[in-house]
This record gives C-alpha cells, structure tokens and sequence, in this order.
C-alpha cells in the first residue's frame, strides 16, 4: 500500500496509523450504502474553508463587553446576524485549520438560542487548538443550524487524512445537521484522531460521521473520544479505534480494530473481535468534565457534574444534570503572561482557576492544593515546562477537578510534567497513607488533559503523568513522546514513561499514550481498572541494542507491576512501526503478573508496517511482522 506521509515527518518512512487496505476499503463501501444514499464521494481534495465564503486574513476581535474570558475567546449571541458569527468562525479556520504546531488558542462560546436556519445555516469547520462550545445548563438549550465539521487534511491531492487532526474539542450544544451541498452535506463530519474530545453533544437531523468520505483517499483517522452525548447513526467509517461512554447512540456503522463502548445505549452487542466491539453495559465510575455556563441575566459560572457509579446514559436527557455550579466571582481568570506566583496565590486564597486561551510559560509548578479546586482550561490552553519544572501539581486531596489543559515539557529534562498527590513509599510502590485524605465517593478527575513532548518545539520530560493519590479518575488522556513536528529524535525529545499510576483505585476510561522509550505506562496500584487503552511504540529506537532491557526485547506498552493482585482493563491496543530500523523486535504489548485478580479482555497488537511484535501479552499471542500489516493479532481474554 503507498506511504502516506505526515508533514514534517521526521523519516519518509512514516506509517501515518496505516491502516490494511482491505480495510478502509469495505469501509468506504459500507459508507456509500449508508451515508450518501445513491451518490458517490468525490475525490477532490477538502478546502479549508467551507465552499464560497472569503474568509478575512485574520479573525476580528473579541467583543469585550460580553466577553470576561479574553481576546481570544468569542462569545456569540442568537441575535447577531448569522453572516458575522460566519465571517468570524471562517477566519479563525481558514487561520486554524493546518496550523498543528502553532501557539494561537481560540474558543468559541456560544450563548443559549438558536443560530442558523436551514435557509442560512451557520457552517463551523474546526482546526487546531480550537474549542467550540454551548454556554447553556443542557446542550438543548444551543441549537446550532448547520454544521460543526473536521474534515480531511489533504498534504497532496492524492493524500487526504484525518490521522493528525489532534487539539480541538466540541460540547454542550445541539447539533441540526443541515445545510452545504453534495456529499458533504450527508452528515456532520468530526474527522478528528486524538485529543479531539466530543461532550455533552446532540445531533438532530442528520448522521455522525467519524470519517471524512468527501475527500480522496486514503482518509485515515485515528480516534477518538465520546462522552455524554446523544446521536443517531454514527458512522466510524475508518477510526482505528474509538471510546464512547456513556451516550445514546441510534446505531454504529462498523469497526476497524478497536471500539469500545462503556455505559452506551443504543451500543452494538459485544462482540471482541470479530466485529471488535468491546462493550460494557456500565461505567465503573464516571465524572462528567466542568462547563462554563451563562444566565438569562448574563451571569457565567462553571457547573461541576457529580460523580455516578455505573452509570449509563447521558447526564442531561431525562432531566437536568446533576452537581454544582460555581459562580465566577469564585476563579480567578488567568491569562498568558500571568506569573505563576500570582496564579499560587489566587488558587492559596481559595479560588478557582480558569486558564484562557493561549501558551503559559510555567517556571515552577501551579499549585492546586485544596479539596474541591475546579481548573478549566478554555480553548486549548497550555502550559510550556520551563528550566525542568512540574508545571501542575495536585495535592493527595479529594474532589479536584483538571479539566482541557495541555502540558508540554520545555528544553530542560522535567522529572514530571504532572504529578497528583506527592509518593510516599507503601506496598505495591503506591502511597502509604493516601487513603486517609482521597475520598472513593469524590475522586480528583482529570478530564481531556493532554501531553506532549516534542512536536512544537524540543521537549524532555522523565515522565508526563504521575499519580499518586488513591481514587483518581483518569477521564481522557493522551500523552504523546512527538513521531513528528519539531524537536523530533531518539535523543531529542526524550521521555521515558508516559503514565505512572502508584495510587490505589484510581480508574481510567480514555487512556491514549504513544511512543515512550520505556514502558508506556506502568500500573504500580492495586485495583486499577482501565476502560479503553491506545499505544503506539516508539518508532525512532535507533536499534535493538538500544530498545531492550533484562533480556527482553523493546518495552510494553501497558505494565502491570509484579506485585500487583487486582487488576482489570477492557479494549486494549498496542502497535509496532520501527522505521528507524525495521529488523528491531518487541517481545510483548502488554505485561502483567500472572494471577487470579488481574484479568484484561479484548487486548490487539497491530504491525504499522515495519518491525515486529512477538506476542500480544506476556507469552501469548501471535506476533505481528510486516507479512501481515494491518492485521491485529488479537487475546479475547487474559487472566
């Protein structure tokens, strides 16, 4: 199959997340049955914009009046006229929607009614670190007429994916696909791969599509994340794999290598593998991501969803939902710029934190040190590590809520560049005494946080997540160790371990973590769960004698500690594509001990294309070599 490759790729060699041709092709077919109905997708390349709108060279700016979140949040009101909120939304894309290492953060908020008609929809295209979201209690309470689309990034004409649509997010509002012409016209498209989070959302009229089928091929994607929302038909098209939780969806077109559904109605029958649908009928737990919202008197606050224990369903469909609302008089809006000494002291003095959009250079860590703290990143907000900082740290306290905050480490190595309560050396190498201040009924939550080392510029990072503390729930995570961007190299961007988890009961449902030169992630705690894992290994170990440790061949994706007891994971997947030097060998994807309480089900390795993956977990499994690329070699069950 011809290579299609990222920009700036680092190698010519990069696999992109390839999938098998067979694959994408009956995918593609399936589509053509399901979603243009008698038609046929055109192969013409996606604009930037939508067809026939000028976009300005640059967005206006923000009204300040309305606006208590900065000059790159927009908050638009129902009654501006559909052509200005277009004209605006039209700049920012035409500015965004190939700008993937940029520093601009935008976020789009709009006020409860309705925008758009059928006769002139409101047609939204969504590039990079931008958020587009409804200020409303319910997502009903937004009605957007037209579309909120990702499509296609087209590097050549002939070479159109979705595989680094990363860095945006959609929420809170409903969507009334209409609107546009020919086969775009035939769904609402969020063709979008990692840390592209899709909340809180209502699509009315219309089907979801995951692929963009509109453009030429090869129209890869690698996904993704749903929570909390309601659909009808769903088309996943060619998403490698996906996480939806707790939603309602009418119906799913199809799978590729791994989709799992938690808690979802409407989800198809658990089926691993063939198809591989991976379904649970409930959440373990779950804990719905803080949203700004505003009043019919114009006052904004944050509401925080309360925690449910297997759950299903949306939050807001059979009445309102449930949890606290926080005025804004209660946080302290930083902006970029804002030493960290005064972000310490506003969150000291018992704030709250709203991070606005934009890039802050961190020097030393931010400080979340009391129970219940809320911190909300808007449009993408990210924290650069800066001289080796911990750019956040959370104290071993309940009930804090992380959520839509990005970290990337900095020039100088960080020992972290987030760490939730402090390590005290116990059994199972967890915390000793934690439980004494964590709370199994109030967990801290981290929801849509996102790491990168590499990419936009060089990073170094030991580790990117650290958790410590006992009852945390990891709700969406991607930590990336950079394939490509700038600062990209084995001795560049160097980053050992994506996720370390000593804690104790701490659950993850979303958990994305690639190409670390060690173990990807290491489970240290008892009674660990993870709904949904996604990892890629290291392409760039530069040979074996490098990527090799203790007899063993390369390093697992997902490690469970030796002295682990209790553990459980549903819907794995880990991938091999060594292009450095493709005679390179892992011995294993996953690695756990063996015993009765850790058991792990519908687990997968896949060959990108170059190098090769011995087994699946521990000693079991069929390897997966470049005689069979795209194939997974698929465990239904372990333990």
């Amino acid at each position: 199959m011809p290579l299609s490759l990222r920009p700036d790729s680092p190698s010519p060699l990069s696999p992109q997340r390839r999938h098998h041709p067979g694959t994408i092709a009956a995918s593609t077919a399936l589509l053509i049955g399901l979603a243009i109905a008698g038609g046929t997708a055109p192969a013409q390349a996606a604009p930037a914009v939508k067809p026939g709108v000028q976009a300005p060279a640059s967005p206006p700016p923000a009204p300040a009046q309305q606006n208590p979140f900065g000059s790159n949040t927009y908050v638009f009101d129902p009654s501006m006229p559909v052509a200005q909120i277009q004209a605006t939304v039209d700049a920012i894309a035409a500015q965004q929607v190939d700008d993937e290492m940029g520093t601009k953060r935008y976020s789009l908020l709009f006020k409860p009614g309705t925008y758009g008609t059928p006769e002139e929809p409101l047609i939204v295209q969504v590039g990079y670190s931008t958020e587009v979201a409804g200020l409303g209690a319910a997502p009903t309470d937004v009605t957007i007429n037209g579309h909120v689309d990702v499509y296609n990034r087209c590097l050549t004409a002939d070479n159109c994916i979705a595989l680094n649509n990363f860095w945006r997010s959609l929420s809170n509002l409903t969507i009334n696909v209409t609107g546009l012409e020919g086969c775009r016209s035939s769904a609402n498209f969020w063709a979008a791969s990692q840390a592209s989070p899709m909340r809180r959302v209502n699509i009315t009229g219309g089907n979801l599509s995951l692929m963009d089928y509109c453009t030429a091929g090869p129209q890869y994607a690698s996904g993704g994340f749903i929570a909390d929302s309601k659909t009808g038909a769903v088309i996943n098209g060619s998403q490698q794999q996906y996480l939806v939780r707790d939603s309602s969806i009418g119906s799913w077109s199809n799978g590729v290598w791994n989709q799992v559904f938690s808690g979802v109605n409407g989800a198809p029958a658990d089926s691993f593998p063939d198809p591989p649908y991976t379904t649970l009928d409930t959440t373990p737990i779950s804990r719905e991501k803080p949203y700004p919202t505003v009043d019919p008197a114009g006052q904004y606050s944050v509401f925080v969803p309360s925690v449910r224990q297997d759950s299903a369903g949306t939050t807001w469909e059979y009445g309102p939902t449930q949890g606290r609302s926080i005025p804004l008089a209660e946080f302290y809006i930083a902006k970029p710029g804002d030493s960290v000494q005064a972000i310490n002291t506003q969150l000291a003095r018992g704030k709250n934190l709203i991070l606005t959009p934009g890039v802050y250079d961190v020097d030393r860590s931010i400080e979340v040190k009391r129970a219940g703290t809320v911190v909300l990143g808007l449009g993408m907000a990210t924290l650069t590590a800066v001289n080796g900082s911990v750019p956040l740290t959370v104290a071993d306290v309940p009930g804090v809520d992380i959520a839509a905050v990005t970290v990337d480490a900095g020039e100088v190595n960080s020992p972290a560049l987030m760490r939730v309560g402090k390590a005290i050396p116990g059994a199972g190498g967890g915390p000793a005494n934690s439980a004494v201040h964590s709370d199994p009924a109030n967990p801290t939550t981290l929801h849509d946080v996102f790491f990168r080392i590499g990419g936009p510029h060089v990073g170094k990072a030991s580790v990117s997540l650290e958790v410590n503390s006992d009852n945390v729930l990891l709700d969406h995570i991607w930590a990336w160790r950079a394939d490509h961007g700038n600062g990209v190299g084995w001795d560049t961007n160097t980053g050992r371990n994506g996720v370390i988890v000593n804690g104790n009961n701490v659950t993850a449902t979303g958990l994305f973590v690639e190409h670390y030169q060690q173990y990807n992630v290491i489970w240290n705690g008892e009674n660990g769960r993870t709904v949904f894992f996604q990892n890629e290994l290291p392409y760039d170990a530069p040979n074996q004698a490098a990527w090799q440790h203790d007899g063993v061949l390369g390093w697992a994706g997902y490690k469970v500690a030796d002295p682990v007891k209790t553990h459980e994971l549903w819907g794995g997947g880990s991938y091999v594509y060594n292009n450095v030097d493709p005679t390179i060998h892992a011995t294993r994807g996953f690695e756990v001990p063996v015993t009765p309480g850790v058991t792990l089900h519908s687990l997968l390795t896949v060959n990108l294309g170059a190098g090769t993956l011995d087994h699946v977990v521990n000693d079991t499994g069929a390897p997966v070599s470049t005689d069979a690329v795209g194939i997974p070699s698929y465990v239904a069950d372990f333990g």
